[in-house]
């Protein structure tokens, strides 16, 4: 049964690379593991890294009335000690047993108390491999017993290496799934506990709260953000004015620099980091100890006079650090209740400054994944229609093996490269090799026509626009440049930008930043650029249309494609990759091509070039009949197969109704005028007769050879 195996491990594997869904996924899998082991139960457990706690992946049973419902639980992470599997994670191998060895020393076992009742006769063990790591272990149970070769065993080796990669990727899957959905209920939770959205208010709102409880003088929030300069900005704060329980709160400037400049209080913040990350209670000699060790604590209590000082991070992560602050002048003003009051209420607030976080920027990054999506599901649609069966690599001419030691060498780089050649050429695809070959293949290729937009929309395009920037302008967008970041950016028909944002992308080029339309912060992008023009930039540059310092910055590393009446050696390699592939695609068998036929495509000068070729090809695969392709019976076959004047590369063309008359005359002429029978037109063209008959009445044809109407 090998080629049956072969089948079921490439069934298994399309199904795992194809599927993401666990419930369609394993169907699949299942329904297809049946057809070479019968088995009534399946069940998968997958195991944690230390090898100490198991978790029931999938449990199915086949052919039962009475299938037991699952445990409460059975999906969570339980010890592996005391329970069977201890003694298949012992011995990873595929093993065959009854249930009454296997449970031997469990016979309280739960799950598996069924056995006797669903008369399960025989277990089989599949160790799960990735990688030579054991990451679970697939069970199945059966009513007969199957009597496994040495063949089949190995059979189920790769079985269980395919189905961890399933289970790894589905747990993958759903653990991605499983975040968003923690990020979108943090955002409801946000949206309906805080009510006000703005940060004065709100936190005005939390601190009045706060007072009803803990007497404070001095209410701060400030944050450390991951990237930023200074070691805490201040986010809001409050000082009560006055004395008394009427005493108001009011807002303070929370990047007042206590007098000193911006460097000096980044310095004393920083030396505070410490102190600023543990929760504590300072007060009266406690205090005063720390004023003496940071000097920023010294200065607010010699000029503020604080003498108490309650702080509580509100989260330390990745992204920053936050921390509340409250103060007061009286050494007594809070408890060690204070401070759990306090502690209690962080997760709230930490909920605010989320939220908070998540106004500012949830337009942006909606947005910008939108957009993302967009680009991506564009790149694998262009990945799939563009790859190796695009054709731009078939072929071992010198033009084309210079182009790729040229990709080789500049690819590694972060190099700007202009890429020329005439249309058809392929520039996009070298352009998507080389970024598939930087290090920035991880990250999107986002493409951009210079050509294919009016020229007042490119530069929103490029650089994106603020809400109301312009007429139509409803929302912000994100341009190309600011989603390329960290990826490529491919500029094609870079000839056709117009001369003032010359100007602008030559800034970004140079200094690697950028403003929205009607805005005012200079982004950044970490954009490689890669550049493409079927014109000649340098006649460009001299005309007065393209800004030299612009060309020059461009053509750090120019990559050029010859055209295909100069790679005349390639075109018959091309030919029979296209035809291979587009023959599959239209459903068509191969058809070979004619020496002649072969000698007029290699003769043609392809003004089109390779996405020409490519064309002529596909419209012979669709008309052709017989054994042959046929590059007639279409308005391209002057053009392909007719002698083109000296010094011209074009042959005067037909129409589509010319060629075809002259094509069915020529048929004729060639059978003495015969339409059906052994020696009629009709067969030679492949063709019915009462068809034909039809098309030379329509065409003016007469049974009479060279007798036209």
């Amino acid at each position: 049964m090998p080629d049956q195996d072969e089948t079921l491990l490439l069934h298994l594997n399309e199904a795992i690379a194809t599927m993401r869904d666990k419930d369609s996924l394993f169907k699949v899998v299942t329904t297809k593991l049946r057809l070479i082991f019968p088995f009534d139960l399946i069940g998968i457990n997958v195991f944690d890294a230390d090898l100490k706690m198991k978790r029931l992946f999938l449990r199915d049973y086949y052919g039962v009335d009475e299938a037991p419902p699952p445990q409460p639980g059975m999906d969570q992470f339980t010890p592996i000690a005391g329970s069977p599997l201890e003694k298949l994670v012992a011995d990873p191998r595929v093993q065959q047993f009854t249930p009454a060895e296997y449970l031997a020393n469990y016979p309280n076992y739960a799950p598996f108390n069924k056995f006797q009742k669903l008369g399960i006769s025989h277990l089989t063990a599949v160790p799960l491999h990735i990688s030579g790591r054991l990451t679970g272990m697939m069970t199945l149970a059966s009513r007969r017993t199957p009597h496994l070769t040495p063949a089949d065993v190995k059979l189920l080796e790769k079985i269980g290496s395919l189905i961890a990669v399933a289970v790894a990727n589905t747990l993958a899957f759903e653990e991605v799934a499983r975040r968003e959905q923690e990020r979108t209920l943090q955002l409801n939770i946000t949206n309906a506990l805080l009510s006000i959205k703005q940060r004065e208010p709100l936190f005005r709102a939390v601190a009045e709260a706060l007072s009803q409880v803990v007497r404070f003088d001095y209410f701060g929030i400030r944050v450390q953000r991951a990237g930023r300069e200074e070691p805490f900005e201040g986010f809001a704060e409050f000082a009560r004015t006055g004395e008394g329980p009427d005493a108001q709160l009011q807002a303070l400037d929370p990047n007042r620099q206590y007098g000193l400049n911006q460097l000096d209080t980044s310095t004393m913040y920083h030396q505070l980091n410490s102190l600023l990350q543990t929760p504590g209670l300072y007060a009266a000699d406690d205090f005063r100890a720390q004023a003496q060790r940071f000097p920023l604590l010294r200065r607010v209590y010699e000029e503020y006079g604080t003498r108490a000082m309650l702080i509580v991070p509100i989260w330390q992560r990745a992204d920053g650090v936050a921390v509340l602050i409250l103060a007061s002048p009286n050494p007594d003003a809070f408890r060690p209740e204070d401070l759990a009051t306090v502690l209690a209420l962080a997760p709230q607030i930490a909920l605010a400054l989320d939220n908070l976080f998540a106004f500012e920027q949830i337009e942006e990054l909606k947005a910008r994944v939108e957009q993302e999506r967009t680009y991506l599901v564009d790149e694998i649609n262009t990945s799939a229609r563009f790859g190796a069966d695009s054709g731009a690599f078939v072929g071992n001419g010198p033009a084309l093996q210079l182009v790729q030691r040229r990709i080789g060498l500049v690819a590694p780089t972060d190099t700007t490269v202009l890429i020329s050649g005439e249309t058809g050429t392929g520039k996009e695809l070298v352009a998507r090799e080389l970024h598939n070959a930087s290090p920035r293949h991880g990250r999107a290729l986002i493409k951009l026509n210079c050509a294919a937009l009016p020229a007042q929309l490119i530069e929103s395009e490029l650089f994106g626009h603020e809400k109301g920037a312009f007429t139509g302008a409803v929302e912000r967008r994100i341009g190309k440049f600011e989603l390329a970041n960290g990826g490529s950016i491919f500029l094609d028909e870079i000839g056709e930008l117009p001369l003032d944002l010359q100007a602008k992308l030559l800034r970004v080029l140079q200094e690697r930043e950028f403003e929205r339309l009607g805005g005012t912060k200079v982004l950044h992008s970490d954009a490689r650029v890669i550049a493409a023009t079927n014109r000649v930039l340098a006649d460009e540059v001299a005309a007065g249309r393209f800004r030299a310092d612009l060309y020059y910055r461009l053509n750090v590393f120019p990559i050029e494609l010859a055209p295909l009446r100069e790679r005349r050696e390639d075109i018959e390699p091309l030919m029979r990759h296209f035809i291979q592939r587009l023959s599959k695609r239209l459903g068509k068998p191969v058809r070979q091509v004619r020496p002649a036929d072969l000698a007029a495509l290699q003769a043609y000068s392809w003004p089109g070039n390779i996405r020409e070729l490519e064309h002529v090809l596909e419209q012979a695969i669709i008309v052709s009949q017989g054994p042959f392709l046929e590059f007639a019976g279409f308005a391209a076959a002057p053009v392909v197969l007719g002698a083109a004047p000296a010094g011209s590369g074009f042959a005067p063309l037909k129409t589509l109704k010319e060629q075809e008359r002259d094509h069915i005359l020529a048929a004729l002429q060639r059978t003495g005028g015969r339409v059906s029978g052994a020696n009629g037109a009709a067969l030679l063209l492949d063709i019915n007769p009462k068809t034909l008959e039809a098309r030379m009445k329509k065409l003016g044809i007469r049974r009479t050879v060279g007798v036209e109407a």
